[in-house]
């Protein structure tokens, strides 16, 4: 008779699903055993690997965090998961010196970058744009703005379409950022000087009084620096504060804050001449001689929130989370409006814009543990309202300077203010509903199956100021579905294929406007085989995915009549693959590789002349490829290296101006002691001259990269 050993598995506290493993166990930043099954058939020993799960607590230096929250909200190994989920760790962050959501995406595959009209973060997922697809901690974050990534745990990337957890959009994947919490005895200070008068300081105080059952925990940042671009500069503040707090002996309420300000130069990057953006030395500026005060954007951030979980009993717990954010934009721009290559000169538009944002989103979800017909089963039961408020006013005034040089520009000083009337005066009112479920079955020794479905009412409504314009509002309904399959036949495999699906109404996260506000909702499906497969005992891990993401009832504008029309499809067929972890000989891993045949596959929409069907989506690379090695040499010495590798790209959908393939080469070398480490990074190492990214509909506004630059950091643990 064979017998099954009892399963161990070390679990810690979730990442802001639950604190709680047990109604008796003590929450704590120890780990804690949780039994499994066993069975009184006798026969050989069978051992199942160590599964860590780390958060809300001090991490170990890892590259392979082995679970996420962010594809199931429930916390599940990676391997469990039948989708493509990219972890970004708390010790990658460290290693690479990364302060942005630029730095943390870069490296991961299937992402193209935009520098987001020079004042947010936005990526391309998988040819998709995610301008909105931001969440912190599972709840939306579609604020238009700079993040910072000082109370950041670990940034968790979720490809194909999400709605059945998240709602609206992602049609490529989404963006979760994992916030640092209570739980730790730990206070840091880190103080970084580098390139272009880069100074910066943080701080991470944290204390656990257990015994009391509250624990704390403030982060924090300060910013200032120049830039290799001329007239820009950076001011930046940001606060973090949180509390947790045992209400009981299954209850605990954790409260958060925050508070970011984020000044600097609106840049929209250079033109283009002759199908490729014009060579001109990197901090090569368009736009005001006073950009400073003219060209500035000032954003604003608050938010404040909690969760509270509770376990009833070994197999029902709760949660209930709720944020507020406030959020206030004051951009100012100057820009490349056209090109005119005969004469070899540009000309310039100007914009004032103002954006003021309120809203709160509530989720509660019910875990269910249970047996049923013989199978174990983890299901997930949720609610989740919402409501926006974006209130929003453009100007803009074109050819406000023209002739200037395209190669030599001599910068105007331009006024402040645009005084022509706003092209766009509204309040846009987004009140969401929905419901979902969702159920992680283990269906036998060596399959696993993860369905769920989503149901939402989305209404949008827009209230204008501008004379002779009229209301606007629409509803939209949709359902979300999601069913995957996983085979694991042995513990160190597992091999997967799901289908998912979202949809992105008509204006998704912005204000209803006259051409869209009758086009029904956009619809994503994604189709996906994939493998995860561990090593080394769970110490590095490889993933393999080949997908295919289409999008149809694509909005797209009719040239006849210069109107939108739900006609058009967007195709991906793609494949990825990562490997990362611990390797012998104090070696960590980090890499990936993407290749993306991206195509327009119907539009009747003109670009530049050149029609948009068949052609490539923008900011999408063919292939993309980094690697990043780090050694521990002894004695508290180490370094690391990598390389980035980014194909050609287009930069307007009538792919007519090409950004062109770049590499690029980074290293850093560290000291670590008890409580004291010094760190050197050394970007661009070969100073190659390349463009990061660029605006995504436009030819005219494409961003160089940073030349060589060296950072400082030392940090101080006390």
């Amino acid at each position: 008779m064979l017998r099954k050993t009892p399963l161990a598995l070390v679990i810690g506290v979730s990442l802001g699903i639950s604190p709680f493993t047990a109604a008796s166990e003590k929450v704590g930043p120890k780990f804690i055993l949780a039994a499994a099954s066993s069975s009184a058939k006798e026969g050989p020993i069978k051992e199942l690997p160590v599964v860590r799960v780390l958060a809300g607590r001090e991490l170990p230096p890892t590259y392979n965090p082995p679970t996420a929250s962010s594809a199931s909200k429930i916390e599940a190994p990676l391997r469990d998961i039948p989708q493509t989920v990219n972890v970004v760790s708390q010790s990658l962050m460290r290693d690479q010196s990364m302060h942005s959501m630029q730095d943390t995406l870069k490296s991961v595959p299937g992402v193209g970058l935009s520098h987001g009209d020079g004042q947010r973060d936005q990526v391309t997922i998988r040819g998709f744009s995610a301008i909105a697809d931001q969440f912190i901690d599972g709840l939306r974050d579609d604020a238009l703005y700079f993040r910072d990534l000082s109370n950041i745990e670990q940034v968790e990337v979720v490809k194909g379409p999400a709605s059945v957890l998240y709602g609206r959009g992602s049609s490529g994947g989404l963006i979760n950022r994992i916030t640092k919490k209570p739980g730790i005895d730990r206070n840091e200070v880190t103080l970084q000087a580098g390139s272009w008068n880069q100074r910066r300081g943080e701080f991470d105080l944290a204390r656990n009084l257990d015994d009391k059952g509250v624990a704390f925990r403030v982060t924090g940042a300060v910013e200032r620096a120049d830039s290799y671009r001329d007239k820009q500069f950076l001011d930046r503040e940001a606060i973090a504060p949180s509390v947790s707090l045992k209400l009981g002996r299954a209850t605990r309420l954790l409260i958060q804050g925050e508070y970011l300000s984020d000044r600097r130069v609106t840049d929209f990057g250079t033109p283009a001449y002759r199908g490729r953006p014009v060579d001109v030395p990197a901090r090569t500026y368009y736009g005001a001689a006073n950009a400073k005060d003219a060209d500035y954007t000032q954003a604003e951030v608050s938010a404040i929130g909690f969760t509270l979980d509770h376990r009833f009993n070994s197999e029902w717990s709760a949660r209930n989370a709720f944020r507020y954010y406030d959020y206030r934009l004051d951009r100012n721009n100057t820009l490349v409006g056209s090109v005119n290559e005969a004469a070899r000169t540009v000309s310039l538009n100007r914009s004032n814009v103002r954006r003021q944002e309120d809203g709160y989103f509530n989720q509660t979800e019910l875990t269910q543990k249970a047996t049923i017909a013989g199978m174990q089963h983890q299901l997930l039961y949720g609610v989740e309202i919402g409501k926006q408020n974006k209130d929003q006013v453009f100007r803009t005034q074109n050819n406000i300077a023209t002739g200037i040089s395209l190669f030599n520009p001599v910068l105007p000083t331009l006024p402040f203010t645009v005084t022509a009337a706003p092209t766009t005066d509204n309040l846009g009112i987004l009140t969401v509903a929905s419901g979902y479920v969702q159920d992680l079955a283990t269906l036998s020794e060596h399959w696993k199956a993860l369905v769920g479905v989503r149901y939402d009412r989305f209404q949008q409504e827009t209230k204008e100021r501008r004379a002779g314009q009229r209301d606007l509002s629409r509803t939209d309904t949709a359902r979300s579905p999601r069913a995957g399959l996983v085979y694991q036949p042995t513990l160190y495999q597992s091999y997967y294929a799901s289908y998912s699906k979202s949809f992105q109404p008509s204006a998704e996260s912005f204000p209803l406007a006259a051409n869209n506000a009758q086009i029904a909702p956009e619809e994503t499906t994604n189709q996906e085989v994939g493998a995860k497969l561990d090593f080394l005992e769970g110490m590095a891990s490889a993933t393999a995915s080949l997908f295919r993401l289409e999008r149809t009832n694509i909005k797209t504008t009719n040239p006849a009549t210069n109107t939108l029309v739900p006609l058009g499809v967007q195709r991906t067929d793609g494949v990825e693959l990562t490997f990362s972890g611990e390797l012998p000989h104090g070696w960590q891993v980090w890499s990936g590789y993407a290749w993306l045949d991206a195509r327009m596959v119907s539009s009747v929409a003109i670009d530049a002349g050149q029609p948009v069907q068949g052609k490539r989506p923008t900011l999408t690379p063919n292939q993309s490829a980094n690697l990043w090695l780090t050694k521990a040499l002894g004695g508290g010495f180490g370094a690391g290296a990598g390389v980035n590798y980014v194909g050609d790209r287009f930069a307007n959908p009538g792919n007519t101006v090409m950004l062109p393939a770049y590499i690029t080469l980074d290293a850093m070398g560290y000291y670590r002691a008890k409580a004291f480490d010094a760190q050197l990074n050394v970007t661009n190492l070969l100073n190659r001259k390349y463009i990061v990214s660029g605006h995504g509909s436009a030819p005219n506004l494409n961003l160089p990269g940073a030349p060589r630059a060296v950072q400082l950091t030392i940090r101080y643990a006390f």
